[in-house]
């Protein structure tokens, strides 16, 4: 701390306007100044605090979060639930773009080469209703840890998605791309199974893919996944709804998802290669990182071909 980290508002007025809002990026703690300090300091702070009870309305007013009940400790209860919130929505766009990034190549891929998609419309919307859904509901639940107070800040600037994430993403869409393509080429060869079926195989291998990656999203970082999935229920609920669904989808919705019954060794086979992705992301988590965002790398080979 410098020598301004704590100012006194009577020290502060004699400061021009000008002075004052120089001053503020320096001051850490300042107390007993006026109401009209009080609205610079807390306009100008990234997260403005009052106090409910004793502060003042104009405090009130200026400030982004008002501690009701006066009690500073709620501050360390406001960042806990704000960080888990803002850690949630990560987790569900790591897992969100993962999905749609594998589908997107695999269709694409399929259509170009042989002129068929091997995942339908109406699987693709099934795909999209169980993982938007009942992916965010999975993954939007998690409680806050003790470990999320142990991280630096995030800054206003920084981007949502990490580089941390695009390493999950990357790696993980990847695998499923090319075990899918896989499927879509050699599948019949390698199963010996009729075109009908191949297509179900990739149906089912695509979505189970998923259930296994939801565990892999609960930690961006942590390669334990399944510390503490005990606490949340309403997380195993979803799994084991969304795979009950699928099973239905596969087995009894025929007509209606363009799928055949599949026996007990081609869903081993499904339920085998969508749990390779576990390994897979305790291995991509023990890769580092830089902490420079990804897109910046874009910015810079953009201008260079400019230049």
């Amino acid at each position: 701390m410098n020598g301004e980290a704590v100012v006194e508002g009577e020290v502060f007025r004699k400061y021009t306007p000008e002075e004052r809002m120089e001053k503020v990026d320096k001051i850490c703690v300042m107390a007993r100044s006026s109401p009209l300090i009080n609205f610079s300091c807390i306009k100008e702070a990234d997260i403005g605090l009052s106090m409910g009870i004793q502060g003042t309305e104009v405090a009130k007013e200026s400030s982004d979060i008002i501690i009701l009940d006066d009690n500073f400790a709620s501050v360390a209860t406001v960042l806990r639930w704000g960080r888990c919130v803002y850690n949630n929505i990560q987790k569900f766009i790591q897992f969100q773009l993962t999905v749609n990034v594998a589908a997107l190549v695999i269709n694409f891929v399929a259509a170009v080469s042989a002129g068929e998609v091997p995942l339908t419309a109406v699987q693709l919307l099934w795909v999209n209703l169980i993982m938007d859904t009942l992916g965010a509901l999975a993954l939007a639940t998690e409680q806050p840890t003790r470990e999320l107070m142990e991280k630096p800040p995030v800054g206003r600037t920084e981007p949502l998605i990490s580089n941390i994430m695009w390493r999950n993403i990357l790696a993980q869409a990847l695998y499923q791309i090319a075990v899918l393509l896989t499927l879509q080429f050699r599948g019949e060869s390698i199963f010996g199974v009729s075109e009908k079926v191949k297509n179900t195989l990739i149906f089912n291998t695509f979505v189970l893919c998923q259930v296994f990656n939801e565990f892999n999203a609960r930690k961006l970082e942590k390669k334990n996944v399944f510390k503490g999935l005990h606490k949340n229920k309403l997380f195993l609920g979803i799994i084991g709804m969304t795979i009950i669904l699928q099973v239905v989808m596969v087995e009894f919705l025929k007509k209606f998802a363009d799928t055949e019954r599949l026996n007990w060794g081609q869903w081993g086979a499904c339920i085998g290669i969508a749990a390779a992705s576990w390994p897979i992301g305790w291995v991509v988590k023990g890769i580092p990182v830089s902490d420079k965002p990804f897109l910046s790398y874009l910015k810079w080979a953009g201008m260079t071909e400019e230049m």
